[in-house]
């Protein structure tokens, strides 16, 4: 059995967004690879043919670049991306007048070298860290060449939508004032103090947060020297604004949909209505309650209804639905309220889902039974589960179908093959087989797993406290979990609103292909069995979850098929947060635990992070409900560790602050238990650049490996 090596991460390519042109006869997509020697992620587009006929074409290869989408005329290609300015914009004739006066006195104005950073007097817009801020740039595919930056916006552009007749843009940006300019000007001098009276304070990933409002602007791509025009009444708001963003959606009607907050206290909601603009600037109208979060947007092709995914923010363990929203142009006052197309489904809709119109009916992915799948709703309510030929055995990671309603594109993730896009004509997602027009499009991962053992996965369940639950085993192909006495790694998923399907991993291939079972459990607290499945664990962290988790492990201890003196812990976010109460309540499960950007205080977490709405919605106010805080904090119990803990935080972590991570890991260390902290200085709440993805790896293996009793010492003694 050979190893994967932890280098091998560098020739890791994980597929993004996808988006299938309008007549369905070619797919552009995202596409995330590593640069070793920069020790940096890339994110470049590509484009294939739907009916297979060639290889992906590379269109980007420098700077990142992210939401490819297909101008209505499926010749130009619109994304979103850092890049150093367009050598259009640097060179010619910017300003006639000022230069020829310059001229004349035998002093040419010029641009600034290329690698020195500007942030003003109309060169090129910078962010924080002297990198170029996010621009729309567009691909002419007809005519060929490299895309053609159509945005200058000092703060970025954060989302756009192409107008249905291809000559405008819609684009969403921070619009600060003179006053506003000044104070980020100032934060962004190194030391400068931050100064805010938000109570969304921070937000984890986009930083300390500010008073600049989010506008909609108009973009004419017939005249690019004019200026964009902003649409004065089209303006966001909302606590996590920062990472959601307006979504504006350019409607069949010449009106733009986007969402925003404008309750008296919208730092203090995550409630985010839909609203109505026309294109060429007036009031916004307000289409929704007032009393959801609302997003992912799709008018009806007769502009007279949007869909939407709405959840309750007040009602955590309830499933987020579809729902159908009048937005015909006319009086508000007779307009109807929005209707859920999916309540009566009680399944949620899958996380970073969004609905799509197809012949007057709707389709979504949902998570159902511990697996992602795709369901056609129609407008009167009925919903219909259909491609079955997706089966079990993999993972629906992406879909995007074409305008026409001919061509879907997948993106499925398969343990062992890897996750690539695929083709299949919408007439056939009502197969039962796989049907023939189903077509692998991608192998971005050949080299990987073609090389190197890649998991086999099977799904196995158990019984626990009157429930019938399941979850994925991964093992190396050479390996018959039912041979018995594995170690076994139990690596637990985040949310804890989320669960496992087989999927492709390197982090699980490097485990299995070193002997290890991986056990990914899908717990009460989760999601895609609806809400009591999910409502167990709300408001009551360390109760469910520890119980089935445990349960799990038991179930495939007395299988033989795993040594219970060899179980390791793994997870990350409510994986870390699992792992505290595991270690404080069944101390004896695991042989040694690797908690990563976990909470387990959550009485001192709360106004640290970024969460305090979720964290009220879920356990009330912390001066208001002191028991159920403390009822599910995992350091109160801290004098029942006895595990060896790998402890790992983000140092820019604001979702589970790495302070978090040093409290559990002084109170391991000071009652004499063998604990190690690890804080990634730069990282928010995620897994890093490739170096630090690595090192993660091998910090969780050489754990493992230190505490494990079958893994002889290097004196010949066997370990801790």
């Amino acid at each position: 059995m050979s190893e994967l090596p932890f280098d091998a991460y560098y020739d890791l390519t994980q597929i993004g967004e996808v988006a299938v042109s309008p007549t369905g006869d070619r797919v552009a997509f995202a596409a995330t690879e590593y640069d070793q020697a920069a020790d940096e992620a890339v994110s470049s587009l590509f484009v294939a043919p739907t009916d297979g006929s060639r290889e992906p074409h590379r269109l980007t290869s420098a700077s990142g670049a992210s939401a490819p989408t297909w101008g209505p005329d499926g010749d130009r290609l619109a994304f979103v991306a850092a890049r150093d300015r367009d050598a259009e914009k640097r060179v010619g004739w910017r300003d006639r007048d000022d230069e020829d006066a310059e001229d004349a006195e035998g002093e040419a104005s010029v641009g600034p070298e290329d690698d020195e950073p500007t942030d003003s007097d109309g060169e090129e817009p910078l962010g924080d860290d002297g990198e170029p801020k996010p621009q729309v740039w567009v691909f002419d595919l007809a005519l060929g060449g490299d895309a053609r930056q159509v945005t200058e916006r000092d703060e970025g552009v954060a989302g756009f939508d192409w107008s249905p007749d291809g000559d405008r843009l819609v684009i969403e940006s921070r619009d600060p004032t003179d006053e506003e300019s000044a104070y980020l000007d100032q934060v962004r001098e190194e030391g400068s103090p931050i100064e805010t009276t938000r109570l969304q304070h921070k937000v984890n990933g986009a930083g300390w947060t500010d008073d600049v409002t989010r506008y909609l602007f108009v973009v004419d791509l017939d005249d690019p020297e004019s200026d964009p025009r902003r649409l004065d009444d089209a303006y966001g708001g909302g606590a996590f604004e920062d990472i959601s963003g307006m979504q504006p959606t350019w409607g069949p009607d010449d009106r733009i949909a986007f969402t925003s907050c404008r309750l008296d206290r919208p730092d203090d909601t995550t409630v985010r209505d839909l609203y109505a603009v026309p294109a060429e600037g007036g009031d916004a109208e307000r289409l929704t309650d007032g009393d959801l979060t609302h997003g992912a947007a799709a008018w009806r092709p007769d502009g007279e209804a949007i869909a939407t995914v709405g959840s309750d923010p007040d009602d955590p363990p309830a499933p987020s639905e579809v729902f159908l929203v009048d937005a015909a142009d006319g009086d508000a006052d007779d307009r109807d309220a929005p209707t859920s197309l999916t309540a009566a489904l009680d399944r949620t809709i899958a996380r970073g889902s969004g609905v799509d119109w197809v012949d007057g009916s709707i389709y979504t992915r949902i998570a159902d039974e511990s697996r992602t799948r795709l369901v056609r709703v129609d407008p009167d309510g009925d919903v219909e589960r259909i491609f079955e030929a997706q089966g079990r055995d993999r993972a629906m990671a992406g879909f995007d179908v074409a305008d026409d309603g001919s061509t879907a594109t997948v993106v499925f993730s398969h343990p062992s093959d890897g996750t690539d896009v695929h083709a299949v004509e919408v007439a056939d997602l009502d197969a039962a087989a796989e049907p023939d027009s189903l077509r692998r499009l991608t192998s971005v991962n050949e080299s990987l797993t073609d090389e190197f053992p890649m998991p086999e996965a099977r799904r196995v369940e158990w019984e626990s406290d009157g429930w019938t639950l399941d979850g994925v085993l991964y093992h190396d192909p050479d390996i018959d979990p039912e041979d018995g006495d594995h170690p076994l790694v139990v690596a637990i998923h985040g949310g804890p609103m989320s669960y496992d399907e087989p999927v492709f991993s390197f982090g699980h291939a490097a485990l299995t292909s070193r002997g290890y079972l991986v056990f990914r459990p899908n717990y009460r607290g989760g999601t895609s069995r609806g809400r009591e499945f999910t409502a167990e664990l709300t408001g009551k962290w360390g109760t469910a979850e520890v119980v089935d988790i445990a349960a799990g492990v038991e179930s495939l201890a007395e299988r033989g098929w795993v040594d219970p003196g060899r179980v390791f812990g793994h997870g990350f976010s409510y994986g870390g947060i699992a792992q505290g109460f595991l270690v404080t309540q069944e101390p004896d499960l695991f042989t040694a635990a690797a908690p990563e950007h976990g909470i387990y205080d959550i009485r001192s977490a709360f106004g640290t992070d970024d969460t305090q709405i979720w964290i009220e919605a879920e356990f009330g106010l912390p001066w208001e409900n002191p028991e159920a805080f403390d009822a599910s904090t995992a350091i109160l119990d801290a004098g029942n560790i006895e595990t060896p803990l790998l402890v790992m935080a983000g140092g820019e972590d604001w979702r589970c602050p790495p302070s978090q991570s040093e409290q559990l890991y002084v109170a391991a260390r000071k009652q004499g238990v063998d604990a190690e902290l690890v804080v990634y200085p730069d990282e928010h709440h995620n897994i890093g650049d490739p170096d630090r993805a690595i090192h993660r790896l091998e910090k969780i293996l050489s754990w493992y490996e230190t505490h494990d009793p079958a893994v002889e010492d290097a004196d010949g003694t066997d370990g801790e």
